[in-house]
């Protein structure tokens, strides 16, 4: 197998004809493509092949189209009822007749006109409950994708912390080479732009559809508030026979109506667009790809930045190795005479052991020895081997002072913390994070959201049919109304009672 040291030069000389292979063809994925292939108005209704792309106008343009049918309803609802709105009110004197002996007909209408209100009402209900849900679920999901792009933007900077602490370490004046010290700062500058701009692309994309997602909210309760509000009203008004009054919510109506089917075609389009979303997370899961728009929600860090930092990172941590075994072999282990200067502190006692080093020549994995320790019990066991000192030099047995001791610890817990964050660089390699990213939100999520828009939907399905229904038949209870009549219109009674009574008192007056 070969060793990382191999790999590098040829990826710092460009990807190998295998890597560039599989990148074009997985360049040449298309997202979603069976669910997309829609009309594309933009393109003379011809069928869309360029897959789920949310950059592409193309695209928005065809799955727009899937919300045709609310918007045509609302263009056929506004012309048709406009047109009989004024036919009504041309022909008003014309059409108007005896409305006795149809009181019968009078109450069918107001019993249907309280069933549509009740539809309406629970359309209303259905909407706010469904919109709170879809907002709060797709606020969550936003939330995990930005957790998510915040682990890995923490764990990039907490490895360049570490190998900055790496490049400047010295145990007993031992340090790393000042080349391998200036290839640190330029990887470390890498990695720093690379957490920077994945930081910056999520939490933009995210602050977008967050502003976009607040606005439907609202437009979403705005509408639910007065679409419940206007159907209860309209059927108080019908039932007291204010006719006039009436006729101004008929306008009201007709016109929100119209909107609460545009809304409809809205959300159609929103239900395709998170559908196919989640489709194409599905097949980019499939098909790993870092070149599709999904950077555009948690992008794929830069795989030669990846490489080389998971390359260094192995490196540096075989290099804080051999230089703390350099200071245990010999420094610590040897038996220096008092004119050796700054490297004789009188140590002496059982030799002590060597650090692990986990990985070969080639940082491939390697096995510990027996008689090595390793990071995670090796200050423990090398605090045996600690003498006491007074004035530098040890006057108990033992093979290091405390001083050299904790610079051997500082050495061994960024060794520790760099190969800890190995297996994240190696997710990040490959893109696996994303991955389990995007697997999680087409599981768990896209579910979920698909409900809750589905819920939207009907809601304003029942709020534009049962306001649409009840606009009718406002109409029809007014028209059927037994007008002159005490028990239905007392107020009008009263009005027109009101000269008789002036004609007596006058009368009386002149008598």
């Amino acid at each position: 197998m070969r060793g990382l040291k191999q790999i590098l030069p040829v990826l710092a000389t460009g990807p190998v004809s295998v890597d560039a292979n599989a990148t074009d063809s997985n360049s040449s994925l298309i997202l979603a493509e069976d669910r997309t292939r829609r009309p594309d108005i933009l393109h003379k209704f011809k069928r869309y092949r360029g897959g789920w792309n949310i950059t592409n106008k193309h695209y928005w343009a065809s799955v727009g189209f899937t919300g045709a049918p609310g918007f045509i309803l609302a263009i056929l609802w506004f012309t048709i009822f406009g047109l009989a709105l004024y036919i009504l009110c041309c022909c008003r004197q014309r059409i108007k007749g005896e409305q006795q002996g149809l009181l019968f007909s009078y109450w069918i209408s107001l019993l249907l006109l309280i069933v549509f209100t009740f539809a309406a009402v629970i359309g209303c209900s259905l909407l706010s409950l469904g919109q709170d849900k879809f907002h709060r679920e797709i606020s969550d999901t936003l939330e995990f994708v930005v957790k998510q792009s915040d682990v890995i933007v923490e764990n990039l900077r907490n490895v360049t912390e570490y190998l900055q602490d790496a490049k400047t370490i010295s145990v007993a004046q031992i340090v790393i080479p000042q080349g391998e010290q200036d290839q640190i700062e330029e990887l470390n500058e890498n990695l720093i732009r690379a957490a920077d701009e994945l930081e910056e692309i999520t939490s933009d994309s995210a602050d977008k559809i967050q502003k976009a997602v607040d606005v439907v909210r609202d437009a979403l309760i705005v509408v639910a508030g007065v679409m419940i509000l206007l159907a209860v009203l309209g059927l108080l008004l019908a039932v007291l026979g204010f006719r006039h009054i009436i006729y101004i919510l008929v306008v009201i109506g007709w016109l929100l109506v119209a909107g609460t089917f545009i809304l409809c075609g809205v959300f159609t389009v929103l239900n395709n667009a998170i559908t196919d979303a989640c489709v194409a997370m599905q097949e980019w899961v499939d098909h790993p790809n870092a070149d599709t728009t999904l950077d555009r929600i948690l992008p794929c860090v830069d795989k030669f930045t990846t490489n080389q930092t998971l390359y260094k990172s192995k490196e540096v941590t075989s290099d804080l190795v051999n230089v703390t075994n350099q200071v245990i072999t010999n420094v610590a282990n040897g038996n220096m005479s008092p004119n050796a200067g700054a490297a004789y502190y009188n140590q002496s006692g059982p030799l002590m052991p060597a650090l692990c080093n986990p990985f070969d020549y080639q940082l491939n994995d390697r096995p510990c020895l027996p008689q090595e320790v390793n990071f995670t019990n090796a200050a423990q066991v090398w605090q045996n081997y600690v003498c006491n000192v007074s004035n530098g030099i040890c006057v108990t047995p033992g093979r290091v002072t405390p001083n050299i001791s904790e610079q051997l610890v500082t050495a061994v817990n960024l060794s520790y913390g760099l190969q800890h964050y190995t297996p994240f660089l190696l997710d990040l390699t490959d893109c696996t994070f994303v991955r389990e990213t995007f697997t999680t939100i087409r599981q768990v999520y896209c579910p979920v959201l698909q409900l809750h828009v589905k819920w939207v939907y009907i809601g304003l399905a029942l709020v534009s049919v049962g306001v649409m229904l009840s606009l009718i038949f406002w109409i029809i209870c007014t028209r059927q109304m037994p007008h002159r009549d005490e028990k239905f219109n007392p107020i009008t009674t009263k009005m027109m009672d009101k000269p008789s009574v002036q004609m007596e008192s006058k009368e009386k007056a002149s008598v």
